[in-house]
């Protein structure tokens, strides 16, 4: 997700993000780790385990931008907006890997939140030129503290040198899957 920033040093106290949590005992779903804990990592499918893990992630993510009225899409389309003032709907559907139309509904709801504006007149045939506005940053912030609270519960226990490692690692398999057009 463009737009989004890594956390390099801990937020301050005044962020706001206190009220952020993503609990890792969460009572009402907890997800079969499939006896992950004293296994041999040889033992384990990578592609399940990233697709399990990245499941639990979402799903714990989503609930908290749930309760603040937000979708991963929506914060999708805040971060690149921000990072990219002025962009169409195309070029953010482009970035974003949705359907010009899919995008278009996504910011159909921003902007009706006021947290997206359109500085061109709508009209059939026109590029929209789109920007966030203070409210949108802010809720924006607020979604970044919900991320910062994922990595944190996930690199707990993790050393700096291991989440470079972690990181890295996983950029490569990005890359891997992305040459693929099937996994051959």
């Amino acid at each position: 997700m463009s737009g989004f920033r890594a956390r390099t040093a801990p937020r301050s106290p005044d962020t706001g993000c206190d009220d952020v949590r993503v609990d890792a005992h969460d009572e009402e779903e907890q997800p079969a780790r499939g006896g992950v804990e004293g296994r041999d990592p040889e033992q384990i499918s990578p592609a399940i385990l990233i697709m399990a893990l990245g499941r639990t992630v979402r799903d714990r993510t989503d609930k908290q931008l749930h309760q603040r009225g937000l979708s991963l899409r929506h914060l999708s389309a805040l971060g690149h907006l921000s990072s990219s003032p002025g962009m169409s709907y195309s070029e953010l559907a482009r970035r974003a890997g949705v359907a010009v139309q899919s995008m278009q509904a996504t910011l159909a709801q921003l902007e009706k939140a006021g947290f997206v504006e359109r500085r061109t007149k709508a009209g059939r045939g026109r590029a929209a030129e789109l920007h966030v506005t203070a409210a949108g940053l802010e809720i924006l912030d607020n979604g970044q503290c919900v991320l910062d609270t994922a990595d944190d519960g996930l690199l707990r226990g993790i050393s700096d040198a291991e989440k470079a490692l972690l990181v890295g690692l996983l950029m490569r398999a990005w890359v891997n899957v992305g040459t693929d057009s099937e996994f051959s």
